[in-house]
């Protein structure tokens, strides 16, 4: 299914010379809000690497269960395409009654290049029985004025929420 509809948006506030931005977009896709749900944060350290296998080399459960607030996930990124080695990432959000769902990097990745946090957290609303709008919202902060790492990394988010749609409409053909 092609990209239905997207947008963005970039919002800033400045405080102690610490630059808050928050980066929202939306995507719609052809899958089922609770196929979805259970992928993104149920499977998403079995799903990540099979889904972005040129990016993402292994998924491997730090602490916690994988599936509940405080779980930390370590994502090993191929060191050709990415300039990031690792990155450590930690449930922070999760409310099955609403599919909200959110990870804050606590370590490597976005945190060596920069920034002091960095967060994406998932929105999931049904749309129809198999169409789905996934609002993503990149929060972080930064002493850098440069927003392309951040917007390339919504880009990327958008784009493994594209190729996840596949896998799951793929895997139930």
């Amino acid at each position: 299914m092609s990209l239905l509809y997207q947008s963005s948006s970039l919002s800033r506030t400045t405080t102690l010379d610490i630059m808050v931005k928050e980066i929202k977009t939306e995507t719609k896709v052809g899958v089922g809000i609770e196929a979805l749900w259970k992928a993104l944060s149920k499977d998403l350290r079995f799903l990540a690497p099979k889904i972005a296998p040129n990016l993402i080399k292994n998924v491997e459960l730090i602490e916690g269960d994988g599936t509940s607030i405080g779980t930390v996930l370590l994502f090993s990124f191929d060191s050709d395409v990415l300039k990031m080695i690792y990155q450590k990432e930690k449930i922070v959000e999760l409310d099955e009654s609403v599919h909200r769902f959110g990870l804050q990097v606590v370590e490597g990745g976005h945190l060596n290049h920069g920034f002091s946090s960095y967060k994406i957290s998932y929105q999931l609303a049904a749309i129809q029985e198999q169409e789905t709008l996934v609002s993503i919202t990149v929060t972080y902060e930064s002493a850098l004025g440069d927003t392309s790492m951040p917007s390339r990394s919504t880009q990327a988010t958008v784009a493994f929420i594209r190729s996840l749609e596949s896998f799951l409409l793929n895997s139930a053909a």
